[in-house]
């Protein structure tokens, strides 16, 4: 973690600048940003024009540097002249360096927390402890040290969203390799029940066969749903091939009757009156009205119809589905075309809550808008598209 620090600041735009200016403003030859801790001084950028030979990078024995005086008392140092100065003229430390001035003040990230120095010296004598030379230093490792916290924050942002990235991918391959797989087992339960469906069975058998059918129906929607789902996160969106069908009356016509056989205890009342070809993917508009009339079935109330009107017209096609039943609370409307969100409080409602999800997929595929009305009289859902 202590090398990352010292290339991050390193890397920081304002940090250059910074030690020019320094440079300029105090006439001294060397300026330095430096991460420290206990062990470690190391540069993190450098300007040198005292031909030191130090680079960002370059590490000092710790001891051997004012900056563990620094960060132990977290105070700055300020030497006009050291062969004067009544603290440190005896000082083996510049000695050691050859240098006569010096300055340096502790950097600080925002939250308090100690990152290292900013230090400038020089070979010659220079007034460092008047003209606002503290000040200047002290806003300038204010504000590496708020750059810094902002680049790490960026930083873990960019990893957590990278990670979150890469989990809803998996997720959302885990599902369509899923949904895909579990057409072919589905295909063959759907033959299977066809098959007992004309033959000749006892009244228990045929009723057995009617929940198989049912249960198949189901499943086959929940696959369909998870499948649409996975396209439209994966980045494809729903695929439509739209052409004008003077046969999409008999398509819808065709959608209610297989939601009649799969509910044959519910009564569905349908009004089918397309008098303008409409331009669309007649087998999403018929996924749509499957759909939100499934949904219509599963929370209307039991003993009343559901109904669906379908029209079009030069302005285009619409399409309603109404029931009778509690209302919708508000709250959950206005997420009610989210995927994984049911219609209902009711935490045993069947199927994934994508059911509604798809049909505004559908719908804005369309270029069209799908919107929701549920009080004490019943909930309608309505669909409308233009014409193309």
């Amino acid at each position: 973690m202590f090398d990352d620090e010292v290339a991050a600041a390193g890397r920081l735009a304002v940090v250059r600048p910074i030690l020019d200016v320094v440079c300029q403003m105090t006439g001294m030859r060397f300026a330095a940003v430096a991460r420290v801790s206990e062990a470690r001084w190391v540069a993190c950028s450098v300007r040198d024009e005292l031909g030191f030979g130090m680079t960002a990078g370059h590490e000092l024995d710790i001891k051997t540097t004012f900056c563990d005086t620094v960060r132990a008392q977290n105070e700055p140092i300020l030497i006009d002249d050291v062969t004067t100065d009544p603290v440190y003229h005896d000082h083996v430390i510049p000695a050691m360096y050859n240098f006569r001035s010096y300055i340096s003040v502790p950097i600080r990230r925002p939250d308090g927390a100690f990152f290292g120095t900013l230090c400038a010296l020089d070979v010659n004598a220079v007034t460092v402890k008047g003209g606002g030379v503290l000040g200047m230093f002290q806003l300038f490792a204010n504000l590496i040290g708020e750059h810094l916290q902002a680049q790490e924050a960026l930083a873990m942002s960019k990893a957590e969203l990278a990670h979150e990235r890469q989990l809803a991918v998996l997720r959302e391959q885990f599902i369509a390799v899923l949904g895909h797989d579990l057409r072919a087992p589905l295909g063959s339960m759907t033959a299977a029940t066809a098959v007992l469906r004309r033959t000749p069975l006892e009244p228990r058998a045929a009723a057995v066969v009617g929940l198989m059918e049912k249960s198949t129906w189901r499943m086959a929607r929940l696959v369909n749903d998870i499948l649409d789902f996975a396209r439209g996160r994966l980045g494809d969106g729903l695929r439509l091939q739209r052409t004008c069908n003077p046969a999409l009356a008999t398509e819808l016509e065709h959608v209610v009757a297989e939601l009649r056989a799969a509910w044959p205890e519910r009564r569905i009342e349908a009004s089918i009156a397309l008098a303008v070809s409409i331009a669309c993917d007649g087998a999403r508009i018929g996924q749509l009205v499957s759909n939100l009339v499934a949904n219509a079935l599963q929370h209307g109330a039991p003993d009343r119809p559901v109904r669906v009107a379908m029209t079009s017209s030069a302005q285009g096609l619409e399409i309603t589905v109404f029931n009778e039943g509690e209302p919708i609370p508000l709250a959950v409307q206005a997420a009610l075309f989210e995927p994984f969100t049911r219609s209902t409080a009711d935490p045993g409602a069947e199927g994934l809550g994508l059911g509604l999800f798809i049909v505004a997929e559908i719908a804005r595929a369309h270029g069209g808008e799908v919107s929701v009305q549920s009080d004490a009289d019943g909930t309608r859902f309505s669909f409308r598209m233009p014409a193309r």
